[in-house]
C-alpha cells in the first residue's frame, strides 16, 4: 500500500512536471502560458477581486462600528410612579404602585460634547415620563430638556455629561446620495439588543411616507431615504452611516408587513434643524397650515388634474385658512416654484422659508387657477 501510494504521488508530480515543461515550450512557441490551460486568467483575477472586496467591506463595517458606537446612545424611559386603585383577587379594592420600571425604547446619537443628542420626536413624545440616555459603556444620564421639532419627526435632548467626555458624530452630506450606495445602521434593535449593527444599501431616494400609528398620530414625511439595512422598532432615532463613517440619515420608520424596507430622514434636513436650534434655542418653523397628499404626474394625468399638493385638511386659524385655501384645492406653485412630489413636495419648499415671509400661492380649484398671497407664521402662534 505504501509503495502504491508513493507511485501515485510520484505520477502526479511527474504529470505536473511534464505539463510545466511542455507549457514552457508552448509559451515560447505559441505565446500560451501554462496556467492558462488550467485556470483562465479572467476567472483567476475575478476570484481574487471578489475576495478582496468582501474583506474590504468587512473591514469597513468593523471600522465604522468601532468609530461610531461610542457616539450612539440608547434612549430609555421610566414612567413616573403613581398609586392606582385596583381590584384585589382576595376580595375588595386596594391601592397599588405602578410605573418606575426602566425600558429601552429608542436610539440617538451625540452631536455635541456638551450633551446634545439627536433622536426621533416619536421616541420622546410622552410628557409624563422620565427619559435617560445610556452610552455604549453603560453610563446613564438623565434627560434634562427635550426640544421637539413641530414639522419633522426629530428631537434634540439635552443631558449634562459632567466630567465625562462625549464623542460627537461627524455629519455627512445627504445631497449627493446615490441608489445602491453602501450604508450601516446602528441602534437598539427591538428595544432590547443595544448597539446592533446592520448593513445594506440605499434602495431609494425622495420617498414620501406616512409614519406613526392611529393611536400616536400619523405624520407625513417627504424626501426620506429608503434602505434595506435592517431597521427594527428600537432603531428609531439612530444613525444611518456611509462607508467613511459619516451620518447621512436618522432612522425613522420601517414598512409594516414587508422585509428590509426601512426609512431615514436625510441628514441635511437635520443639519437645518440643528442650525435653527442653535440660532434660536428652539425649533422655529414656518407654518402654512394645510394637510395634504401629493399628486404625482401619473395620478394627475389619470384624474385630469394638475400636479401638486392636494389639500385634505386646513388647520383652523392658520395662514392657509385666513387666505381662503380650502379642502380639495391643489397647490401647484409657491413663489413661482412648481410643487412636485419628486422634489420633496410642499414641505421641502416651506422649510426653506422663514417665519414672517410673505409667499405667493398658486392653486387649482374646480378647473380654475387662483393666486393668493399669505404671510407664514410660526407653528403654535
Amino acid at each position: 500500500m505504501k509503495i502504491r501510494k508513493f507511485l501515485i504521488s510520484g505520477c502526479v508530480g511527474l504529470v505536473i512536471f511534464v505539463s510545466l515543461l511542455g507549457g514552457a515550450v508552448a509559451d515560447r512557441l505559441f505565446g500560451i502560458k501554462p496556467l492558462d490551460l488550467i485556470i483562465p486568467p479572467e476567472r483567476e483575477r475575478t476570484t481574487v477581486d471578489i475576495g478582496q472586496k468582501v474583506l474590504k467591506e468587512e473591514s469597513v463595517v468593523i471600522d465604522i462600528a468601532e468609530k461610531l458606537s461610542p457616539s450612539v446612545v440608547t434612549i430609555s424611559r421610566e414612567a413616573q410612579k403613581r398609586r392606582v386603585l385596583q381590584f384585589s383577587p382576595f376580595g375588595g379594592f386596594g391601592f397599588q404602585d405602578e410605573g418606575g420600571k426602566q425600558q429601552d425604547i429608542g436610539t440617538g446619537f451625540i452631536i455635541s460634547k456638551d450633551g446634545l443628542v439627536v433622536t426621533n420626536k416619536h421616541v420622546v413624545s410622552e410628557t409624563d415620563v422620565n427619559y435617560k440616555v445610556i452610552t455604549k459603556d453603560n453610563k446613564e444620564f438623565k434627560v434634562e430638556r427635550i426640544y421637539r421639532d413641530p414639522v419633522n419627526d426629530l428631537a434634540i435632548v439635552r443631558i449634562n455629561p459632567g466630567l465625562n467626555a462625549l464623542t460627537p458624530v461627524e455629519l455627512g452630506d445627504s445631497g449627493g446620495l446615490k441608489v445602491g450606495q453602501f450604508v450601516v445602521a446602528i441602534g437598539t434593535a427591538l428595544g432590547e439588543f443595544r448597539h446592533t449593527v446592520t448593513t445594506g444599501v440605499i434602495s431609494g431616494l425622495g420617498r414620501g411616507i406616512f409614519a406613526g400609528t392611529p393611536f400616536e398620530g400619523v405624520e407625513r414625511l417627504d424626501n426620506v431615504i429608503q434602505t434595506d439595512a435592517a431597521i427594527n422598532p428600537g432603531n428609531s432615532g439612530g444613525p444611518l452611516i456611509n462607508s467613511i463613517g459619516q451620518v447621512i440619515g436618522v432612522n425613522v420608520a420601517v414598512a409594516q408587513g414587508a422585509e428590509n424596507i426601512g426609512f431615514a430622514i436625510p441628514i441635511n434636513e437635520v443639519k437645518d434643524s440643528i442650525k435653527n436650534f442653535e440660532e434660536t434655542g428652539r425649533f422655529s418653523r414656518p407654518f402654512l397650515g394645510v394637510q395634504y397628499q401629493m399628486v404625482d404626474r401619473e395620478a394627475a394625468i389619470l384624474n385630469k388634474v394638475p400636479q401638486g399638493a392636494y389639500v385634505v385638511g386646513v388647520v383652523a386659524g392658520s395662514p392657509a385658512e385666513t387666505t381662503g385655501i380650502k379642502q380639495g384645492d391643489i397647490i401647484t406653485k409657491l413663489d413661482s416654484q412648481e410643487v412636485k412630489d419628486s422634489e420633496g413636495g410642499l414641505a421641502a419648499i416651506i422649510n426653506k422659508k422663514k417665519v414672517g415671509d410673505g409667499i405667493t400661492i398658486e392653486f387649482w380649484r374646480d378647473g380654475e387657477t387662483k393666486t393668493v398671497t399669505v404671510k407664514l407664521t410660526e407653528v403654535g402662534e
